[in-house]
């Protein structure tokens, strides 16, 4: 079926005006067109790739484009941090082909080797189909991951001239055989690092670590690569780029690219007739709002991809939109989610390539690069997480230059809220900085033991990997991990590879397998540090539009078996959260109140799950589980008020744990507005009489072992955040509290007790002598290393190369100590 409408605005009044809903728009942002500027090719990029390039109607590079091929040629690390479709890939591939391409007039046709690093494979996949048709095929382009066959890898290390892999396959696969891959290393010119803004956090800091041991190997071989990187639009991306590579970098963020007109709306979902926990009044959730845009638009036939927050979001959408499209546009509508099998991940990608799909419903995994060309919409289900993702995910739309619509939809979310009613928070805000921290002792430990496995350390390395490495070496000494030779250089002392007990991403081990029970067929995986509330026994599992039942979940083999099941409810788990206070860095009185930042140790277990009816959300009943408890030592910004202050508040004891949690839950939701992070990054307690304060104290944490960074950009923006905080309570419509203001559907208390009033008069006591200074956006970022008082300090390394598990999604509290956390999900 043709489409309907080709105009953003016409596609929004369609959805809105047209079909009843216009009352659900909130703000329209209309995004001029911009005219494209052009540069000549630089001298040396190969006649080649010009003509190459020609064949795909590309004549002469934008003029941001030449600047990175100029300072690719001059051996400078650059990034290139320009906006979504503005050609990023022909800025680093054009002088990187070119290279290679010299290389195969070497005697051995592999003079010289590039490395790409993607953070999903589907990235990955997608650049290699974009190099072949640069460069001819005496140019090797090959994959390097985890679903390249056996026999094909060691084709891949021999002759294989660029190499696509991803940090995981570096870090695991390339980096300890680097014996074997000693020709690739040898010639390495360039190492293209792509969408290098999602490295933030533990992921990005073990990432820069990763970067540091190749650089190390290749200067063993003799070679000194240059660094290409690219980047959505972010802050600071230069020091981005330094701090991840460890490399001094040059920025290119002039976009010259043409662009069509963009039309963003803000979308509010309406309230229902149903109500949630003790009556609040509860919205239709973002996700079905989602399907119900996408089933309009697909069936206007506009190409639309809904980015979602979840696996199971995605499955929900897809199913949504199939089910009320019918046959045969049912068919051009699928899910695409991390978890799926490499086969059934590449079949989709085809399909949105070729437009055979018109509807996808996705998680981040198709935020990226991929090239998804012809789409007219997006549709975000629930505010990504960060502004340089909100704009990623909005820019898939109108890579042809065509005119494009894209569409925020809130979820029922203290945040969602705030954003939809203060548009220029997001459209009047620069993006945010990146966020990582190589020195946290958690992340570099493991890499200091992976690296002297590779290659004994020197005291020459330790510059290298940064002033935390010095002292950590010998406390990896004492733990018998690490033993330093009579010539002074540290070796690995274990059998096992060291590079094993390293988990980049942070999730906590292994990822669980999803196994049908009564065939043995592998439907899927879930990262380890999910597992204990996405597929424990008796959890709804959904893969592909089918609904799964959870069996049993084995702990010790990673397997979670299931069986087909068609329930009329979804499972929701339940955990209990405790804190305690292991050192105090910094401390800010704030009248009698005080704000600190320091390290805490966060023991969380899930102790149950409810069970809630599909179609209204009412509570069918609440089942025990038996799982242990998981310990995190990470970073905490935690503000406390005293018993003066609640009496000039009016909040008498009684009402106290109900405006703690309140609040708590509220902080959580504003805090990615003002740290580069997502909800699921962080989590929160709340508790009346904290033993280490000794005082009504609320916890803000870092979910990731040894912190990531957030929980400290919190504290230097503590003023504005706790401001925005109140302010979204205070504004909420709502009497007693609601999903927009202070219940999390994740609180695994029941959102019991929650007080709205009293939670606003407790920040605005917090809040009234508060330091009166300028927004610290610019504040330095985490340093990472614990402070030197208290139960650890600077000096204390993890106990082992292996992270401890992260929170897992969802969130209780005891009466005393209401918790509120979540994980995300990985993508590809």
């Amino acid at each position: 079926m043709p489409p309907r409408h080709h105009q953003p605005e016409a596609l929004l009044a369609s959805l809105s005006t047209e079909r009843g809903r216009s009352d659900r728009l909130t703000h329209t942002e209309q995004l001029p067109a911009r005219e494209a500027r052009y540069a000549p090719w630089p001298e040396g990029i190969r006649q080649e790739v010009v003509a190459a390039a020609a064949e795909l109607g590309v004549l002469l590079p934008w003029a941001h484009q030449a600047e990175a091929m100029d300072l690719a040629a001059a051996g400078r690390t650059t990034v290139i941090a320009t906006g979504t479709a503005s050609g990023k890939s022909l800025g680093y591939l054009a002088p990187v082909l070119s290279e290679l391409l010299t290389g195969t007039e070497a005697r051995n046709g592999r003079g010289a080797t590039a490395l790409y690093l993607a953070p999903t494979k589907a990235l990955a996949a997608d650049q290699r189909r974009r190099a072949a048709e640069l460069v001819p095929d005496r140019v090797r382009v090959a994959l390097y991951d985890g679903d390249t066959p056996p026999q094909e890898r060691e084709w891949v290390r021999q002759y294989a001239s660029y190499v696509l892999t991803n940090p995981d396959m570096l870090h695991r696969g390339i980096l300890p055989a680097h014996p074997r891959w000693s020709s690739f290393l040898k010639a390495l010119k360039y190492v293209v690092i792509d969408e290098c803004h999602t490295y933030r956090g533990v992921f990005g800091s073990h990432v820069a670590q990763v970067l540091r041991r190749l650089r190390r190997l290749c200067a063993r071989y003799g070679a000194s690569p240059t660094f290409l990187l690219a980047s959505a639009t972010t802050a600071e991306p230069a020091v981005t780029a330094q701090r991840l590579t460890g490399l001094p970098a040059t920025a290119v963020t002039e976009d010259c690219s043409p662009r069509g007109p963009l039309v963003f709306a803000l979308w509010e979902p309406p309230l229902t007739e149903n109500v949630g926990e003790h009556g609040a009044p509860v919205r239709r959730s973002a996700t079905a709002e989602a399907g119900y845009l996408l089933t309009d638009l697909v069936h206007d036939g506009t190409r639309t991809v809904v980015f979602v927050r979840s696996r199971r979001a995605a499955e929900l959408v897809a199913l949504q939109a199939q089910e009320q499209l019918g046959h045969p546009l049912a068919a051009r509508v699928a899910a695409y989610r991390g978890g799926y099998l490499a086969e059934e991940r590449r079949a989709l990608e085809r399909d949105l390539h070729t437009g055979r799909l018109l509807g996808l419903a996705s998680t981040s995994a198709l935020e990226l690069g991929v090239d998804v060309s012809g789409l007219d919409a997006v549709l975000l289900a629930g505010y990504p997480g960060t502004r340089a993702s909100l704009w990623q995910q909005a820019g898939r739309a109108g890579r042809e230059g065509q005119g494009a619509l894209a569409v925020l939809i809130a979820r029922d979310d203290p945040l969602d809220t705030y954003l939809v009613h203060h548009p220029d928070a997001l459209f009047a805000t620069p993006v945010e900085a990146t966020v990582l921290d190589p020195d946290n002792p958690h992340v570099l430990a493991p890499h200091l033991c992976a690296a002297a496995a590779e290659l004994p350390l020197t005291d020459a390395d330790l510059e290298l990997f940064g002033p935390s490495s010095e002292p950590l070496l010998p406390v990896l000494e004492r733990r018998g991990l690490l033993r330093r030779r009579s010539d002074g250089s540290w070796y690995w002392t274990r059998r096992e590879r060291a590079v094993d007990g390293v988990d980049l991403r942070g999730s906590g081990g292994s990822p669980v397998q999803i196994v049908e029970a009564d065939t043995g067929r592998l439907l899927g995986t879930v990262d380890a540090e999910a597992a204990h509330t996405t597929v424990h026994t008796g959890a709804v599992h959904l893969h592909q539009g089918r609904t799964y039942l959870v069996r049993e979940f084995d702990l010790e083999s990673s397997v979670a078996l299931v069986s087909p099941a068609n329930p009329p409810y979804t499972t929701s788990a339940r955990d209990v959260t405790s804190i305690s206070i292991l050192s105090t860095d910094t401390t800010e009185e704030w009248g009698e109140a005080q704000l600190s930042f320091g390290s805490v140790e966060v023991v969380n277990q899930v102790v149950g799950y409810l069970r809630k009816r599909i179609s209204t959300g009412e509570i069918l009943g609440e089942s025990k589980l038996d799982l242990p408890p998981r310990t995190l030592r990470t970073r905490a910004v935690w503000w406390s008020v005293t018993e003066d202050q609640l009496l000039d508040a009016t909040i008498p004891f009684d009402q106290l744990p109900g405006a703690a949690h309140a609040a708590e839950h509220a902080s959580i939701g504003l805090l990615p507005l003002f740290a580069t992070c997502d909800r699921w990054d962080i989590g929160g307690v709340s508790v009346p009489l904290h033993p280490d304060t000794g005082l009504p104290t609320v916890f803000v944490y870092d979910g990731h072992s040894g912190g990531a960074g957030f929980a400290e950009r919190g504290f230097h923006r503590a003023v504005v955040w706790l401001t925005a905080t109140r302010d979204a309570i205070a504004a909420c419509e709502c009497d007693r509290g609601c999903p927009s203001c202070v219940q999390s559907p994740k609180c695994g208390n029941g959102n019991e007790p929650l007080d709205k009033a009293a939670a606003i008069r407790l920040l605005t006591t917090l809040l009234a002598h508060a330091p009166n200074r300028p927004d610290p956006a610019d504040a330095p970022d985490a340093v990472g290393s614990p402070g030197a008082s208290g139960t650890s300090g600077a000096s204390d390394a993890p106990d082992a190369p292996d992270a401890p598990d992260a929170p897992d999604e969802g969130s209780t509290g005891p009466a005393d100590g209401a918790a509120d956390d979540a994980t995300g999900d990985a993508a590809g």
